[in-house]
């Protein structure tokens, strides 16, 4: 049985935005779709992140899929790095990712991103568990700069799309329907 866990950003929840319309049109599909609320999403913590979604999801195997968005993506990240080297997933689908951010407003908003920004992740031991990797970005995402596309591609070898106008994929930007995020999971090899 095929498994995805879509993982909400900072501050997100999981009827949010474009989460419940992923989750239905994946239903569909015959798919189990998961979509925890994260501990804490207005102060994220990396320990506590990685820990609530490893607990969630107990196993994985190929037939396991993510889809993250903007801190959720960071999350799976972390995740993976504490798997054993053998057990593999599906894909993954990074929605507003991001290795360095634009516009913290607050003292607050830098101290909680801090470790998120500073504390190394190991792509080799990322990237030993798929090689199936997807990042979309919006060209006026008003936090996460365009050099992430970059970013990924390098890091992960992602394959990457620029939408136009959708902000940080948010609900306040009122994005409720996210048909790109769907088209790449579809393309995942499913055999």
């Amino acid at each position: 049985m095929k498994r995805f866990f879509i993982v909400h950003g900072w501050d997100g929840f999981p009827e949010e935005g474009w989460f419940p319309w992923l989750k239905k049109k994946l239903e569909a599909e015959a798919f189990t779709v998961i979509v925890p609320a994260m501990p804490h999403p207005e102060k994220p913590m990396i320990a506590e992140w990685v820990q609530y979604l490893s607990y969630i999801v107990e196993y994985v195997d190929e037939e396991t899929f993510f889809v993250g968005h903007s801190i959720g993506c960071q999350t799976i990240l972390r995740y993976l790095e504490t798997l054993p080297a053998r057990k593999k997933v599906g894909g993954i689908v990074f929605v507003a990712g991001w290795f360095t951010l634009n516009d913290l407003q607050t003292d607050e908003e830098k101290r909680i991103v801090k470790p998120w920004l500073e504390t190394p992740i190991d792509f080799v031991k990322v990237k030993q568990h798929t090689s199936h990797f997807v990042a979309i970005f919006s060209d006026n995402d008003p936090v996460v700069p365009l050099e992430n596309q970059a970013l990924f591609e390098e890091k992960l070898g992602a394959k990457t799309l620029v939408l136009k106008g959708k902000g940080h994929f948010s609900g306040g930007d009122k994005v409720i329907e996210l048909p790109d995020v769907l088209k790449f999971i579809l393309g995942f090899s499913f055999e």
